[in-house]
């Protein structure tokens, strides 16, 4: 790690007040430039600490698990954030207009689990630990500016990982499917903003196949002595690219047999 303890918790508290205030910060790339992804863990870790004395983990999020998305980057990793208990909606969820500095919503595929996971996990051990799968939308939100206005230097990764990986919300469909009996790559969903189609996708974009992020994620865990447990809800990374959700918002992902699950901004 590059920083000092008190760095850490430095940009711990300035990502806990811009959440509080809703007024964003400036990149920590730019005020630590040799920071590191341990680093960028390091301050999430800082902000959970302070966060469970009032709230529930029930979960963990995956991140940039799209070629796509690394590329951009300049990455070839996924990243990972906590849900907490504040953050889950169920699907026709109304968010109160200015609950969020600048959401966007990607759509994906939850599971619930029924046993923990931990370290060095198989694709089979994953799916027994699985109690089922939902449909569901991640709400991203930034705590830390998109882009430096002065210098024009756009977020990276280790902005997004202390940042909590950008996530601020979670809506869960009301679908239960066992996960043994679909292939998680062809379930897809057409997702409209507001009545019009803005994206398609296939679970398949999530590394090959979603499960493979629960794989990658239990082994990221436990290289900082944390494990996934039972009753936990994992979003297994987005198929679509991330919408824009100003107030007036309406988003509907249609999974077909899979399921649905929607959302409005105020």
């Amino acid at each position: 790690m590059a920083l000092s303890d008190n760095q850490v918790a430095e940009a711990a508290e300035a990502l806990l007040a811009a959440e509080a205030t809703r007024e964003q910060i400036g990149l920590l790339s730019r005020r630590y430039p040799n920071m590191t992804l341990d680093d960028a863990y390091a301050i999430q870790t800082a902000q959970m600490t302070r966060k469970t004395r009032d709230h529930a983990i029930i979960g963990w999020k995956i991140g940039l698990t799209s070629k796509v998305m690394q590329d951009a980057l300049g990455i070839d990793t996924p990243d990972s954030g906590v849900l907490y208990d504040y953050m889950r909606h169920d699907t026709g969820a109304v968010i109160p207009r200015g609950h969020f500095i600048a959401p966007r919503v990607e759509a994906e595929i939850a599971f619930v689990m029924k046993a923990p996971l931990e370290g060095d996990v198989t694709r089979e051990e994953v799916l027994a630990a699985t109690e089922y799968v939902t449909p569901a939308l991640e709400i991203l939100d930034t705590r830390i500016v998109r882009k430096d206005q002065e210098t024009g230097q756009a977020r990276v990764i280790v902005d997004t990982v202390s940042d909590n990986a950008a996530n601020a919300g979670i809506v869960l469909g009301a679908e239960r499917h066992d996960p043994h009996a679909l292939d998680l790559r062809w379930v897809g969903s057409i997702v409209k903003h507001n009545g019009v189609v803005v994206a398609t996708g296939l679970g398949a974009g999530v590394l090959d196949d979603p499960v493979t992020g629960l794989v990658w994620l239990a082994r990221r865990m436990a290289t900082y002595g944390q494990r996934i447990e039972a009753g936990q809800v994992i979003l297994s990374g987005s198929f679509i690219g991330p919408i824009e959700c100003p107030s007036g918002s309406r988003i509907d992902a249609d999974y077909g047999a899979f399921g649905s699950v929607s959302l409005t901004f105020d």
